[in-house]
C-alpha cells in the first residue's frame, strides 16, 4: 500500500543498524552489540589449556611459614660456611705451627765457622733453644742477635731450611790478646770479655799481656784501652808484637820484632787515622827515606804530630 510518505531502508554496517532518517526512526535491537561481562570473565581466568581457572588466593599465612623456613635455611647455610672457614683455618695453623712437618730437630741445625777460641758448643748451646719448634716460629733475626753476644763471635748469619732444619754460619774472631797469669792463658776480644781459658796453648800471632789478675785487668781501663787497639791492628802487625805494654790509659805501647819498631799509640782515639800514619811512617822507615833512616820508633799519641826516634 502506498502513502504520501516512503520510509527508508535501514543499512547495515558491520553488526549494529543504523537508521536513516530522522530521530525516532525503526532500529533492530537484534543487529545491535551487546557487552557479555560473563564471558568476558571467563576469557580472562582460562588457563593455558583452555579450561576455566580459579583466581589465585594468597594465604599470608602460609607464605610467612615459607619466608621462615627459607631464612633458616640461609643462617644454617652461613653457619655451616662459618663452622668449615674456621676448621680449615685451625688446621692450617696445626699444620704449620705444632706439627711435625716443620718441626726444627737438633739433628737438623748446622754450624759452622766455630774455631779453639769459638767452640761449635758455644754456638750450639743459643740454636739449639729453638729447638721443638716449628720453623715458622723461629726468628732468624733473635738468634743472630743472640749468637753476635757470644764473644769472639764478630758476624752471624742464621738460614731457615724448609721444611725443617737450619744453619747457622758464624764469624770467629781470634782473641785480641791473651792475658797470662802465671801458666794460665785467658783469651779476650776486644771488647775485653773472655773467650776461653788454656793451659800451654799456642799463641803465635796474639799479643800476650801479662797481669797479676785476670778479673781485675778486664776492668782495668789501660788494657780495655790496650784490647780496643790490639783489635784493630791488622793480622801482619799484630804477628810481630812481642811486647805490649801500658803503665796508663794513655800510654799503650807495642813492641815488634823484639825491639826493631816500638809504637807508642796513647789512648784508642783516632785510631784510624793512627794506623795510617804507621802505616806509611813504616813504610819510609823501611826503605831508608830521607829523615826516617835508622828511626825504630813512631809515636802517634798525638795523631796530629806523629814523633819519629
Amino acid at each position: 500500500m502506498s502513502s504520501g510518505h516512503e520510509i527508508d531502508e535501514p543499512e547495515i554496517i558491520d553488526d549494529a543498524t543504523v537508521a536513516k532518517g530522522q530521530a525516532g526512526a525503526f532500529v533492530d535491537a537484534r543487529r545491535l552489540h551487546s557487552e557479555d561481562y560473563v564471558a568476558e570473565t571467563l576469557h580472562q581466568t582460562t588457563g593455558s589449556l583452555g579450561v576455566a581457572s580459579r583466581p589465585k588466593v594468597v594465604n599470608f599465612t602460609e607464605r610467612a611459614k615459607e619466608r621462615k623456613r627459607a631464612n633458616v635455611r640461609v643462617v644454617a647455610l652461613r653457619v655451616l660456611i662459618a663452622v668449615v672457614s674456621v676448621a680449615v683455618v685451625a688446621g692450617l695453623a696445626w699444620l704449620l705451627l705444632f706439627s711435625s712437618v716443620f718441626r726444627l730437630e737438633t739433628s737438623e741445625i748446622g754450624v759452622s765457622g766455630a774455631n779453639e777460641w769459638v767452640s761449635a758448643q758455644t754456638i750450639h748451646v743459643i740454636a739449639d733453644k729453638q729447638a721443638g719448634k716449628s720453623l715458622f716460629l723461629v726468628s732468624a733475626h733473635e738468634v743472630t742477635e743472640q749468637l753476635k753476644s757470644i764473644p769472639g763471635v764478630s758476624e752471624a748469619k742464621v738460614s731457615k731450611q724448609f721444611p725443617k732444619s737450619m744453619s747457622v754460619e758464624v764469624k770467629a774472631q781470634r782473641p785480641a790478646a791473651m792475658l797470662k797469669r802465671g801458666d794460665t792463658l785467658t783469651a779476650v776480644d776486644s771488647q775485653a770479655r773472655v773467650l776461653n781459658s788454656v793451659k800451654n796453648a799456642n799463641v803465635d800471632g796474639i799479643p800476650v799481656i801479662e797481669v797479676k789478675d785476670i778479673d781485675a785487668s778486664l776492668k782495668n781501663r789501660s788494657v780495655k784501652e790496650t784490647l780496643t787497639i790490639l783489635g784493630a791492628l791488622p793480622e801482619s802487625m799484630r804477628k810481630s808484637i812481642t811486647k805490649v805494654t801500658a803503665e796508663t790509659q794513655d800510654s799503650v805501647t807495642t813492641t815488634l820484632n823484639d825491639g826493631d819498631r816500638v809504637i807508642i799509640w796513647g789512648d784508642s782515639s783516632q785510631l784510624k787515622l793512627k794506623l795510617a800514619e804507621v802505616e806509611e811512617i813504616d813504610k819510609n822507615i823501611t826503605a831508608g827515606t830521607a829523615g826516617f833512616a835508622g828511626k825504630h820508633q813512631i809515636d802517634v799519641s798525638s795523631s796530629q804530630k806523629p814523633i819519629i826516634k
